[in-house]
């Protein structure tokens, strides 16, 4: 899971492209559609922010919160605040939260090592280049991770329940 250094002719292309090989079964759309959609879910809309807005975890008197920018979520546990905060980081406008919260936690530890793996392998392929040009490479990441997220879609808002009413003998 080594990203080889490039030649200085190596293009943000070429390295972005090598990045996502590294990551293989760990980048972050892949783990999406993969353990995430598989599921029963329920979409959740994150709010709009600003490019380069931060996103935050607090602890208040009355919970967890999720502060992205100036907008603050209130998150029923912090498992799901820091599922939560990854996909806000990577600036998704909505994404499908687990209907098992007992799931949650798992895969919020799988999706924080991935995104932050990400990072780290982008600055290490990038190493020894101009700020603006690994700055290009990290956003470019970021974007197609988005992209990606996006198109496999947050599902419907209330997952489907497949209960029959009727009762056996009668």
């Amino acid at each position: 899971m080594r990203v080889r250094r490039q030649k200085r002719a190596a293009t943000v292309e070429t390295i972005v492209v090598e990045v996502k090989r590294a990551l293989d079964e760990q980048w972050l759309p892949r783990i999406y559609r993969d353990r995430i959609r598989t599921q029963r879910t329920r979409a959740y809309v994150l709010p709009t922010a600003t490019r380069n807005a931060r996103v935050e975890i607090q602890h208040t008197l009355l919970g967890i919160e999720l502060k992205v920018g100036r907008r603050r979520l209130h998150c029923p546990d912090l498992p799901t605040a820091r599922y939560l905060a990854t996909f806000a980081r990577l600036g998704c406008k909505s994404v499908a939260v687990p209907y098992d919260i007992t799931r949650i936690s798992r895969l919020a530890d799988d999706l924080e090592s991935a995104f932050h793996r990400m990072l780290l392998l982008a600055e290490l392929a990038t190493e020894g280049r101009r700020t603006d040009f690994r700055r290009n490479v990290r956003a470019r990441l970021l974007s197609d991770a988005r992209r990606e997220i996006e198109e496999i879609g947050a599902g419907p808002t209330v997952p489907q329940f497949n209960q029959t009413t009727r009762q056996r003998g009668a």
